[in-house]
């Protein structure tokens, strides 16, 4: 991870805590708007809402509410897994639950679209994929307090020693299992499961990491983040190294 130097030393502390908190709120609501958007494309929903989504449905309850019981668990999950290694500060998912799932049922109420063409299905497909990724990147990529989608995958990637996006395609397809279940039970036909989870599986992570590789650099320049390694080339290292190394002499 490095600081990039070059370009930040005429921003102030204060700017840079400004973005960061600009483009984490705004990462937030277009994540939510991405997941309500797969809902209202009637192609299957991603798989991390999936449970939530056919419960809903199935049960008649609101679906806002319906992921806020989810998140609920997976931030007791989150504190079970991570035993003596967790942290106070996760305690905050909770609250970010909460408006999160809040933003979810107004985007879900004042937001109505005419899928009745299936060209119209897939083009909102594309409009949450694109949606899903980019806000999941930018509020993550900006270190505050995740979302217990992506802390419950964390956490499990840390207790079974595998990287993030093996970990995370494993809790797509173990939110899948759980979800055709309770589907079959409760209403003997699939529930919120079709092309779009699939297509939701394979690219919104594709989509995370076209948005990183055009913009993370950008982005941390304003906001005075690191970035990892990975995602500077040559040229950019030894710039970096040669800022931070007049900065200190």
């Amino acid at each position: 991870m490095r600081a990039l130097v070059t370009g930040n030393e005429n921003k102030t502390k204060g700017m840079q805590w400004f973005w960061r908190w600009l483009f984490y709120i705004l990462g937030l609501a277009t994540l939510a708007l991405g997941l309500i958007l797969n809902t209202k494309a009637q192609l299957g929903v991603s798989p991390i809402i999936s449970v939530a989504y056919s419960t809903s449905v199935i049960a008649g309850w609101n679906f806002g509410n319906a992921t806020l019981v989810l998140y609920m668990l997976f931030v007791i999950a989150e504190f079970i897994l991570k035993g003596k290694n967790r942290q106070w500060i996760d305690v905050f998912q909770i609250v970010l639950s909460i408006l999160f799932t809040r933003v979810i049922n107004i985007f879900d109420r004042y937001i109505n679209i005419d899928v009745s063409h299936m060209w119209q299905k897939l083009l909102v497909l594309l409009a949450a994929i694109i949606c899903t990724g980019i806000g999941a990147a930018v509020s993550v990529n900006m270190k505050f307090v995740p979302n217990p989608g992506d802390g419950i995958v964390a956490a499990v990637a840390d207790r079974i020693h595998k990287k993030m996006g093996i970990t995370k395609n494993i809790f797509d397809v173990d939110c899948i299992i759980c979800t055709v279940i309770i589907s079959l039970v409760f209403e003997h036909r699939l529930v919120g499961i079709g092309i779009g989870t699939i297509c939701a599986m394979i690219l919104v992570g594709r989509v995370i990491a076209l948005f990183n590789h055009f913009l993370l650099i950008p982005m941390a320049n304003v906001t005075g983040l690191a970035v990892p390694d990975q995602y500077l080339d040559a040229i950019q290292l030894e710039e970096v190294d040669e800022a931070r190394r007049a900065a200190e002499s």
